[in-house]
């Protein structure tokens, strides 16, 4: 309650430290500690002997002397990795979460991998003065801010400030009573729930709630590290499927017709409509990430057509990134176009599955000869196979004035 009442009525003091203190000194004192008898409050000092005025020296979790030394820490660190991974990750998001907060307060743009790697040396240097793991929190943070800290000298004065207060208050803290710890953990885990955004969440699809329900009934009812670690794998499905929705690969013959006058002003160079194919060409694209969501669709796109065409030209250029699953399913469908006698371009491939395909062995594989940067090339390449004379760009026909508005 006198949480509560600060937080309500006199929010810039803190309440936190005001009823620590208060609890510590009236323990001390009345004398209300526990005793050995039973009764009494419990505090710090009763339950876990104090807190240590001084930094333990440092040294090794484990010795590695022998062989056998070595065994055995190598199976302790295994049984270790699920935890230790779920740790690492909460580390991370809390660590960033409070990097984003302190740069909306102050305007700044922190360095992702820089906190990311100071925290995990920081972590390390703990573990040999028998620490445990920490990260950022955003409630120092805040604080911190609305100090006046703007750069990380001030985070450097808040470690040395708590090294300080450990050294020369150590003895008093054993006082504490672990109900005021208790009810302040309370209004933290209060705080950090954030009801509102909880609530909203409820108005998200209902695989987005699905998520949420499930991850926090598991952290509840069993344990953080099954909450988090099935939490990421329902999401990282969640996210393929909603990748493998907006994925699609299309015949570009069926796109709408754009050639009216209606359309003077909305004209997309890039558009198939404003392009004449060459016979017995065929024009697809795919559209979105090509990985093993979708791998398939590629496979079954020769079977839809009566016939096999001359000249296949796949239009690369919405397909940001692929994958060896991807890149397994492109060398197949070479391999069915080599067979029926068609071949295959490749028209507006981005640097990422450029890349990709050439240490896959793809791009020697097809030829960089069919490889094109835009679907002109590509097409006059197709009117060169089957025997048509090439044409110019569609926009070089334009006035001048249109083909500056469509660069």
């Amino acid at each position: 309650m006198v949480l509560m009442a600060f937080r309500r009525f006199a929010p810039r003091i803190p309440g936190a430290i005001i009823v620590v203190v208060a609890g510590a000194v009236l323990v001390s004192a009345f004398h209300l500690a526990a005793r050995p008898g039973g009764g009494g409050i419990e505090t710090l000092g009763t339950r876990f002997g104090g807190i240590p005025s001084a930094l333990p020296a440092p040294h090794m979790p484990v010795k590695l002397s022998s062989w056998k030394d070595v065994t055995v820490a190598w199976n302790r660190a295994y049984t270790l990795i699920p935890e230790a991974t779920t740790i690492a990750i909460l580390c991370a998001i809390e660590s960033l979460l409070c990097a984003v907060v302190a740069d909306g307060m102050i305007g700044g743009r922190h360095k992702s991998n820089c906190e990311l790697v100071a925290q995990g040396v920081a972590n390390i240097a703990s573990i040999i003065f028998g620490g445990i793991p920490a990260t950022g929190v955003i409630a120092r943070t805040a604080a911190n801010v609305k100090s006046g800290g703007r750069t990380p000298l001030a985070g450097m004065v808040h470690s040395a400030t708590l090294l300080v207060l450990m050294l020369l208050l150590a003895p008093y803290a054993s006082h504490i009573p672990l109900a005021v710890l208790s009810a302040i953990l309370m209004m933290v885990a209060w705080n950090m729930a954030e009801i509102d955004h909880f609530k909203s969440i409820f108005r998200a699809p209902k695989a987005d709630r699905l998520v949420l329900l499930t991850t926090f009934g598991l952290t509840v009812l069993t344990d953080l590290t099954k909450g988090v670690g099935v939490g990421m794998v329902l999401a990282a499905l969640l996210f393929m499927k909603r990748m493998t929705d907006v994925t699609n690969v299309g015949n570009l013959r069926e796109e709408l017709d754009e050639s009216g006058d209606e359309f003077a002003d909305l004209i997309d160079p890039n558009s198939m409509s404003r392009r004449v194919l060459p016979a017995s060409t065929e024009v697809y694209e795919i559209n979105g990430p090509f990985f093993f969501g979708v791998a398939d669709r590629l496979k079954d796109t020769l079977r839809q057509l009566e016939r096999p065409p001359r000249v296949f030209i796949l239009r690369m250029r919405r397909v940001p990134a692929v994958d060896a699953t991807g890149m397994h399913a492109l060398g197949e469908f070479y391999g069915k176009c080599r067979k029926q006698g068609t071949v295959l371009l490749l028209s507006g491939v981005h640097s990422q599955p450029v890349y990709a395909m050439t240490q896959y062995g793809l791009v020697d594989k097809i030829g960089l000869e069919n490889m094109h940067v835009n679907i002109d090339e590509a097409l006059n390449h197709a009117r060169e196979i089957v025997g048509e004379p090439p044409q110019p760009r569609p926009d070089d026909a334009l006035p001048e004035v249109k083909r500056e508005k469509l660069r």
